[in-house]
Formats: structure tokens, C-alpha cells, sequence
């Protein structure tokens, strides 16, 4: 292991703590300011994500979002790969995927231009810490390589470090929202 992993690790067990006490503490209605964002955005393709463990959940707004695009969630192909992203449906038929996250039981795959972003930490600068599997950061690059891609993280405000410790690869974040604001990055 070296230095960078450790740190990266050590960083990830002290967001994981932050986020759980979020998680336990936050009220109704935290995906608000997230379905404000997306208004501005109504039936351009995205996805986002099924939340698993203590993350803020973006359920909601999936289902609003479903209403005037394609909605889908992120399907994991294999160790290295990028992700892949099935169209999803409120009330849709799923199983569990790989991590314990659900996924659509029937793949019906497309490619979107905006991606909401679960993450265990982040910072002002756009910088995101992931789970370490470096997925969204492969999949980041490849989509922004083809067109214009929006990443937008979702978090509590909790998850937010001063700084984090990030690799060449680590794609960036072009805003961050949370329970209590909207965080742009871009110029």
C-alpha cells in the first residue's frame, strides 16, 4: 500500500463517520435543492443512483426526473471497466447488483449527459473521494472524451473536507449539492 492509499483510506474512514451522523440526523426533504438544479435541465438523459448504506438518497427526484427523460442508474461490469447505466423507471422491476445496490431487472442501457454522484467525501474545489473502486472516475473520463457531461455530487453537507487527496485520474465535480446548498465549480 502506498502513501497516497493510506491516506485516501484514512480519509475515507473519518467521511464515512461524518456521513453516517448526517444520515441519522437529517430532516425530510433533503433532495430540494437537487430537483432544483434538475428543473433546469428537464428531459436531458441522466442518471443517478440507488442509495445504499447511509447515503443522501436521490429517489425523489429520480422519479420527477423520470417524468420528462430517460432516468437510469449505474451498473457495474466488472472490476476496471466503467460503468454502464440502465434506463430505470419509478416502480420498476429490480435485483441487487454488485455492492448491494439495486439495479433494473431488465438492462435496457443508455448513455447520459448528466450523472449525479454518490460520494463519502468532497471538497470547494471539486474534488470527490469515491469508494476507491475508481468506477465514476473511468466512466467521467470516457463520457466527457464523446460530449459535454455534467457530474454533479451529492452529499451532505457533512461530507465536505478542506482538502482531499487526489490523483491525476480523479475526475473532477462541476458542482456539488447538498441538503443545504448548491456548490458550483464551474466558471
Amino acid at each position: 500500500m502506498n502513501d497516497l492509499t493510506a491516506v485516501k483510506a484514512e480519509a475515507r474512514k473519518a467521511a464515512f463517520a461524518r456521513r453516517k451522523a448526517a444520515h441519522e440526523a437529517a430532516p425530510p426533504g433533503e433532495a430540494g435543492h437537487l430537483a432544483e438544479v434538475l428543473a433546469g435541465y428537464r428531459g436531458v438523459p441522466l442518471s443517478a443512483y440507488m442509495a445504499i448504506r447511509t447515503e443522501i438518497d436521490p429517489l425523489p427526484v429520480m422519479a420527477e426526473a423520470a417524468a420528462h427523460g430517460p432516468v437510469g442508474v449505474p451498473v457495474i461490469q466488472g472490476k476496471g471497466l466503467p460503468l454502464k447505466f440502465s434506463r430505470w423507471e419509478p416502480g420498476c422491476a429490480l435485483r441487487e447488483g454488485p455492492f448491494g445496490a439495486m439495479i433494473p431487472e431488465t438492462d435496457d442501457f443508455f448513455e447520459p449527459e448528466i450523472l449525479i454522484v454518490p460520494l463519502v467525501a468532497f471538497d470547494r474545489q471539486g474534488g470527490r473521494l469515491g469508494y476507491g473502486g475508481g468506477f465514476y472516475d473511468r466512466t467521467l473520463e470516457l463520457l466527457r472524451s464523446k460530449r459535454a457531461t455534467l457530474a454533479i455530487g451529492f452529499a451532505y453537507a457533512a461530507q465536505e473536507v478542506e482538502e482531499l487527496p487526489l490523483e491525476p485520474t480523479d475526475q473532477p465535480l462541476d458542482m456539488v449539492v447538498t441538503e443545504r446548498e448548491v456548490i458550483s465549480f464551474r466558471e
